[in-house]
């Protein structure tokens, strides 16, 4: 396990924390939670420095920290250099005994009759025959296609390039994984798949996100870092809100900025809920008051607190695409005969697979991409508010934030920028500083808060969320909830697109349709389309697992990484049905010990449940003097109800997942 006792940090004079005290043991999925330049990327370089990993320096001031001297460590670095290396090999190179021991035996000529028995003993013990295959699938859920396994590093895009990092990280043996920010440069569909490879992951896992629905989904405990303390919490974000809303509650000045925010909330639904032009945004007002318990919490001391001013002067609809055919060649369209209107009461959320054409839809209604064909017909009233990367990356990099809004402001007041920017948290001497010296999330802000000031009627925003932490998302979601004009939205934050949008687009094979259901829902059209690629791909794969393995045992040479797939299955001898059958023994008993451990886990609950309805046959509970006890037991019972029904679903799910892949072999 890894244990602090009393450890203090310090870094450049400033204090990060002092007196961390917790334990954290194999297995554990963790996340680390606290806001900007509170230490938690310092808490991450400690823990790497420990374990000898030396190009972050970063040692205890006082206390004491010990890891095990066995473990080994993973962590996904923020830059990924280019170069001519492989995709697919740059990714098999994140386990590192493999990849040396497949260099070694690619040189046999270098080694005597005894290193080379070794090192296929080696081979053999770590599974060394699939792990090119492990290496493809890792690829195939961050979004690479197979033609994009040959390509060198140094042809992906910046994005691009942290997806193949993050692979490279996944491909690791490691008892310790730190993962800072994953989800940064992944769509939807590629979020989801990284839930459940972590869920899978059987060491321990710490993770830095911005991204709720992603930490609630993926970790059983809450490191949070506030005030120069580090505090462990059992359970998700959204228990760790709770608990932790308890302490803020007993602060009387939490207690009152959150009433206040309730009171202007409820005052709007009582101003608008019955009018039309309103009705969807008091709609939204209502689904955040009813989730304040959970959200006050952060908010109450958020330093972001912004509102888009009331659009003026529409008229409806205001973007118009009738029979579009989009994309980049006149021959081959991405998207066919789409039709999609944009009025004032649009809230509108775009889903699809990566490289489905969320984007390219996006870029064709804001006017960045002609129409290959169709027509695209915009009101005169149209003041669009469009935010995506490349606005990010355009910023005047010489220019301070006071500069840039000047330049739009006309004849406003020093004050009353300087009063804008700070609802944006620009303060101080931030507000003088040239925007080429600000991180992701200060330049994401900045961008943001331009596109306020210009009073939009329409907002088109591709992934706002990327480089923002928490308490930002959850300020631009209120924001959003009160903006009176129209949105349309690309995001991988779940949260955002569930409290803001009213409907749902899917983009899938060429066309945009309406989604029948929510973003819950879509998760599940994900998984389902995903194991049917997985049904598939075992189809079409397993008899060349199979010959390749044994082509290799007889040949004594390593696994070539980029070894093309076989298209046909040939018919096969009885060794080697011998074989499959062991193949597929392996390939399913990690599901086979997930249902065994699943069915052990319901058959505790079983027995707690029981003990607790007989506890709760006691009469003598139901006293007014026993009240407390009684709600206790309820809430125990409910919990372990809550507990009880995911197990199943768990237990249904890898039930199916089984016998899909049992499918595959036949």
């Amino acid at each position: 396990m890894i244990e602090l006792k009393d450890v203090g940090v310090r870094r450049d004079g400033r204090e990060l924390f002092s007196g961390a005290s917790f334990q954290l043991h194999p297995k554990q999925k963790v996340g680390l939670t606290g806001n900007n330049g509170t230490g938690k990327s310092t808490l991450f370089a400690l823990l790497l420095t420990h374990m000898g990993i030396k190009d972050t320096e970063v040692t205890t001031d006082s206390g004491e920290l010990s890891i095990p001297e066995r473990w080994q460590v993973a962590h996904m670095a923020q830059e990924v250099e280019a170069s001519d290396q492989t995709a697919i090999d740059y990714v098999l190179s994140g386990d590192e005994e493999w990849y040396t021991i497949n260099r070694a035996l690619s040189q046999l000529d270098t080694l005597s009759d005894a290193e080379i028995g070794t090192l296929h003993q080696r081979f053999d013990e770590i599974d060394g025959y699939r792990t090119p295959t492990k290496a493809a699938q890792i690829m195939a859920g961050l979004g690479f296609n197979v033609q994009q396994h040959e390509l060198p590093v140094s042809g992906f895009s910046g994005g691009w390039r942290m997806r193949l990092n993050l692979a490279k990280t996944l491909m690791s043996r490691a008892d310790l994984l730190l993962l800072d920010e994953p989800t940064n440069h992944l769509d939807l569909d590629a979020i989801l798949w990284l839930e459940t490879w972590i869920n899978q992951f059987e060491g321990l896992v710490i993770v830095i996100s911005h991204d709720q629905a992603f930490l609630d989904a993926t970790v059983g405990h809450i490191l949070h870092v506030e005030q120069q303390k580090i505090t462990l919490y059992t359970g998700n974000y959204q228990q760790f809100v709770r608990t932790r809303s308890e302490r803020l509650a007993q602060q009387q000045q939490a207690f009152e900025k959150q009433q206040a925010t309730r009171a202007h909330m409820e005052d709007f639904i009582r101003r608008f809920r019955a009018k039309a032009s309103k009705a969807k945004q008091a709609q939204s007002r209502i689904k955040q008051l009813e989730r304040m318990s959970e959200l006050s919490p952060i908010m109450a001391d958020n330093p972001f607190s912004f509102r888009f001013y009331e659009p003026t002067h529409m008229s409806s609809p205001l973007i118009t695409l009738a029979h579009a055919d989009i994309g980049y060649r006149a021959d081959a369209p991405l998207l066919h005969n789409i039709n999609v209107e944009v009025t004032p009461d649009t809230r509108l959320g775009l889903l699809g697979m990566n490289g489905a054409g969320k984007s390219t839809l996006i870029k064709a209604l804001v006017g960045e991409l002609p129409l290959i064909s169709g027509q695209q017909r915009i009101s005169d009233t149209l003041k669009l508010g469009y935010f995506n990367q490349h606005q990010m990356d355009s910023l005047d990099a010489d220019a301070t934030p006071m500069q840039m809004l000047r330049r739009l402001a006309g004849t406003t007041s020093d004050a009353d920028l300087r009063a804008f920017l700070g609802s944006f948290d620009f303060r101080g001497e931030r507000i003088d500083t040239p925007s080429r010296l600000f991180s992701g999330g200060e330049r994401a802000r900045l961008t943001l808060a331009l596109i306020v000031w210009q009073r939009p009627n329409v907002l088109v925003l591709d992934e706002p969320t990327n480089h923002l932490d928490l308490q930002m998302r959850q300020a631009l979601t209120l924001a959003l909830q009160g903006f009176g004009g129209a949105v349309v939205l690309v995001s991988h934050d779940r949260e955002l697109i569930a409290n803001v949008c009213d409907s749902l687009y899917l983009v899938h094979d060429g066309k945009v349709e309406d989604f029948d259901g929510d973003i819950h829902d879509y998760g599940k059209w994900l998984a389902d389309k995903r194991k049917a690629a997985n049904v598939t791909d075992n189809k079409s794969t397993v008899s060349h697992e199979t010959s390749k393995q044994t082509n290799a045992e007889t040949a004594n040479t390593p696994v070539k990484p980029s070894a093309p797939l076989a298209d046909t299955k040939p018919a096969i001898s009885k060794e080697e049905q011998r074989k499959l059958a062991a193949l597929q023994r392996k390939q399913t008993a990690p599901i086979r010990r997930e249902i065994e451990n699943t069915e052990k886990a319901l058959a505790k609950l079983d027995e707690k449940l029981a003990t607790l309805e007989v506890k709760l046959t006691d009469t003598a509970l139901y006293e007014e003097s026993r009240k407390a006890d009684l709600l206790a037991l309820l809430d125990e019972q409910a919990q372990l109800q809550q507990q009880h029904s995911e197990q199943e679903e768990n237990l249904l799910i890898a039930m199916t997942t089984l016998e899909e892949m049992e499918a595959g072999f036949e």
